[in-house]
């Protein structure tokens, strides 16, 4: 134990508060610390003195009388009744239940947020082995949409963004957390573009949040009950530019 923990622990000591290890600890170290045990017998010194003084005060009449002057007249407010003290004991344990369920909640989802990262990065390595990027290899986004009709749950959105720099390879069947998703495969100059493709299960929509990862940045967000994960080693800017290019290719009226 260090003097800090132990001056820390001195008022506690002399209080009776601390437990029987506790309490060993400090006496072990101040058996072998001049400082602390100085300390100690300062404070002990205080303490005596403390308990023998008359601290009491009574107040004077005239000092008495401005204060009755300076309150309310009137009767005086009912004592609270015992309905009232255990509704508000309900009350605060109701908040007090409220509050950590939201904690717990938002520990959950942080933890199933994570476990997702990792999966999604997983999918993206295995992917980077040979010959296994694509399992149907075209730039026509018109070949890679139907191809996944019949083997995932969900037919998902293929876009062409070869003219805004970012050129479509083709597309695969792989696994994320146990269940089937589309992974449709993009370049960026040399670095490859993973884009996972998965059902939302009713979730609403939710804005793009980028996040580093292993060493890469994963683009997240929901849209039109997808759930969506761009993962690649390019700078998170590119793929922010990705990602909104892929949205803006979806909105009515863009032509895809």
């Amino acid at each position: 134990m260090t003097c800090t923990e132990t001056q820390i622990l001195l008022h506690a000591l002399l209080d009776g508060e601390l437990d029987a290890g506790h309490a060993r600890d400090v006496e072990a170290h101040i058996a072998a610390c001049l400082g602390c045990a100085s300390q100690l017998r300062q404070y002990r010194a205080l303490h005596d003195v403390m308990s023998v003084v008359d601290l009491g005060f009574t107040a004077p009449l005239s000092l008495r009388r401005r204060v009755d002057a300076a309150l309310p007249s009137g009767r005086p407010a009912p004592a609270p009744s015992r309905r009232l003290v255990l509704r508000g004991f309900a009350m605060g344990s109701m908040a007090s239940a409220a509050a950590a369920a939201t904690v717990m909640f938002a520990i959950v989802r942080s933890d199933q947020d994570q476990r997702m990262f990792s999966e999604v990065i997983s999918a993206h390595l295995r992917s980077l082995q040979a010959e296994h990027l694509t399992d149907v290899e075209t730039s026509d986004q018109h070949t890679v949409k139907p191809w996944f009709n019949g083997k995932i749950d969900v037919a998902p959105p293929v876009v062409d963004l070869t003219a805004q720099g970012f050129t479509l390879l083709g597309g695969r069947l792989d696994y994320i957390d146990g269940a089937g998703v589309a992974a449709i495969v993009y370049r960026r100059r040399r670095h490859v573009i993973n884009l996972f493709v998965a059902p939302g299960a009713g979730a609403e929509d939710r804005g793009a949040k980028i996040e580093p990862v292993q060493g890469f940045n994963i683009r997240r967000w929901t849209e039109q009950g997808l759930n969506f994960w761009a993962v690649s080693d390019i700078n998170a800017g590119e793929l922010q530019e990705f990602g909104q290019k892929f949205e803006a290719a979806l909105r009515p009226g863009s032509g895809s």
